[in-house]
């Protein structure tokens, strides 16, 4: 598979083709992954994520369709893929660096609204405070309230914190006794 073919197949699977009428609207699936989802993932992406982790895919920031394929293959693809384990995490930094390259080329511009904020799902799901602020600025200026509302609360999260504490099991970090309180009543963002 040829590099233009495999950014078209992620951007096609997650957005659906660019002829479907429901390109690039939301879809339930980016909120509500299943077992066979997470599965079909893994078996079509799997190969490429490690890949792009190593930086063999880098040539994909090129373009504003490679950056957000490749935004996509490490920040939300192993979430699903790697689901309750340390490796859900592992393609995030390769997921920051090239959504701040995207900024600031504007590649975000070239895209519709829903598939857009994409480009500003690494900040969301960073642990850096800065980045979250960043995420919070970057959703506000999308007009969508359930998504600038997310934002906050994920900010608030690493404000308090200065990480997200559901992810302290599987990344084997020991919880303070307030962060054990805390997720005993907490709303859970995804991983």
């Amino acid at each position: 598979m040829t590099d233009a073919s495999s950014i078209r197949d992620i951007l096609d699977f997650w957005f659906l083709p660019l002829g479907d009428p429901g390109h690039g609207q939301p879809r339930e699936m980016w909120w509500q992954s299943t077992p066979e989802l997470d599965a079909e993932i893994g078996a079509r992406f799997a190969p490429l994520l490690d890949g792009a982790i190593a930086g063999a895919l880098d040539g994909w920031r090129g373009s504003p369709d490679g950056a957000l394929a490749l935004i996509l293959l490490c920040d939300q693809f192993p979430r699903n893929m790697h689901r309750r384990s340390a490796r859900a995490f592992a393609g995030d930094a390769k997921a920051i660096e090239t959504a701040r390259l995207a900024l600031a080329r504007f590649y975000p511009m070239a895209f519709p609204r829903d598939v857009r904020l994409f480009f500003y799902m690494p900040f969301q799901h960073s642990e850096a405070l800065a980045d979250q602020e960043l995420a919070c600025a970057l959703f506000a200026t999308q007009g969508g309230e359930d998504s600038t509302r997310y934002a906050i609360a994920h900010r608030d999260i690493i404000a308090r914190f200065g990480r997200f504490p559901h992810r302290n099991e599987v990344l084997g970090r020991a919880s303070t006794a307030e962060e054990l309180d805390y997720l005993r009543t907490a709303d859970r963002f995804g991983q």
